[in-house]
């Protein structure tokens, strides 16, 4: 994925990301600090759904890949429709130029004495000061070298990141000896099999993919044989098809690794709106990552409710059962006649409407079981069907 082929995709659709832009009420807001005696600059996404006096969100950092850009990455590896329901931020921040004049992420490579780690850790104090961010939940993902930044996060910042994804990318030949974080650390990996840029199978360079993530599931001691399913083929015209591999075993944090291994899948993002050759479209990769990041906290997975009612707004809002069958209930003095919202945990909305007045209830009987997110009154709660 070059920055030319890039801007030549972005182009064709300059009108149209235009008038949704204007016609939206979420902000994109580009901004800059001084770090290290550099100006460093980053474009933040907050959906309108966020309330600065609100729930503390969820931060998404997305990296963007070796000669991109923050913007290229705003729009090539898309999370901002998840977040306009999901309510959390994302911030790209923007690499500096190296020795060839390239832009870069500096894990280690080259000649690069930048402080990518040490700025990233600046720009989220700079967040913190300024928006109403769950500090437990701060994720990292991106695409290629952002991949690799993303290691680097989960190595050398883990007492700032929950969690992380990378797409194309891996970690540096013999960096597995050196990389100790502080906590156990949920790790997602998408990588094609036909990737010509970061090979799948590793270099004299870098670590294999299937190297890379048995090495996550180790540190995080899960079982070293995955649970391997092959991912239904609902696109037959990408010339790809994908395995799901899942590290798991029952601990006290509930951590697990993941693999989506791409069969003849290039150095791209699937699901990406810019269909470039090699881009499998049997999952959206935002999409898989939001629900993996979904799970977890600083502490690890976040507990899920077993009562059979959960408070959503004190003394107000009541919601039961959760866990439920059929339908929820929902009582509270300003519950009749307000409108809600059922999405999964990547932002699909299944439901909304607005709430009756004599016996407010939403059905869900003909919902798969999993867990979803109801928004009612600025606030969000996560419902269970079972």
């Amino acid at each position: 994925m070059t920055k030319t082929n890039i801007m030549k995709a972005l182009f064709t659709t300059t009108f149209f990301l235009f008038i949704t832009l204007f016609l939206s009420a979420q902000q994109t807001i580009t901004a800059t600090i001084q770090y290290d005696g550099l100006e460093r600059s980053y474009i933040l996404y907050v959906p309108a759904i966020y309330e600065a006096v609100g729930p503390e969100v969820p931060l998404i950092l997305n990296f963007h890949g070796y000669t991109s850009t923050a913007n290229e990455q705003m729009f090539y590896g898309d999370f901002r429709g998840i977040a306009d329901t999901a309510n959390f931020l994302v911030v790209h921040p923007m690499g500096t130029e190296d020795n060839t004049g390239t832009t870069h992420w500096n894990v280690g490579w080259g000649a690069s004495t930048v402080d990518d780690v040490g700025f990233t850790n600046a720009l989220l104090d700079t967040l913190l000061a300024n928006y109403h961010i769950n500090a437990d939940r701060i994720y990292s993902t991106g695409m290629s070298n952002g991949g690799f930044m993303s290691y680097e996060l989960a190595c050398e910042l883990s007492e700032r990141i929950a969690a992380i994804a990378s797409v194309t990318g891996t970690m540096n030949a013999g960096r597995f000896g050196s990389c100790n974080p502080g906590h156990p650390m949920p790790v997602m990996e998408i990588h094609g099999t036909s990737d010509g840029t970061v090979p799948y199978n590793g270099a004299n360079w870098i670590e294999g993919t299937e190297e890379v993530v048995a090495f996550w599931a180790n540190f995080n001691n899960l079982s070293p044989d995955p649970t391997i399913t092959d991912v239904p083929n609902t696109n037959t015209n990408d010339g790809s098809t994908v395995e799901r591999w899942v590290y798991s075993e029952e601990n006290a944090t509930g951590i697990e690794v993941e693999l989506f291994k791409i069969f003849d899948g290039g150095h791209t993002w699937p699901g990406t709106i810019f269909g470039f050759p090699g881009t499998n479209y049997d999952i959206n990769a935002s999409q898989e990552i939001w629900r993996f990041f979904s799970q977890y906290d600083i502490n690890g997975l976040i507990p899920m409710t077993t009562s059979t009612e959960v408070v959503l707004k004190e003394n107000t809002v009541r919601v039961f059962p959760n866990p439920a069958t059929d339908v929820i209930n929902l009582i509270g003095k300003t519950v009749p006649g307000s409108f809600y919202q059922l999405s999964t945990l990547t932002g699909q909305v299944l439901k909304s409407g607005v709430l009756a007045a004599n016996h407010p209830q939403i059905e869900v009987a003909s919902l798969p079981k999993g867990v979803y997110l109801l928004q009612l009154e600025g606030q969000l709660l996560r419902v269970i069907k079972q």
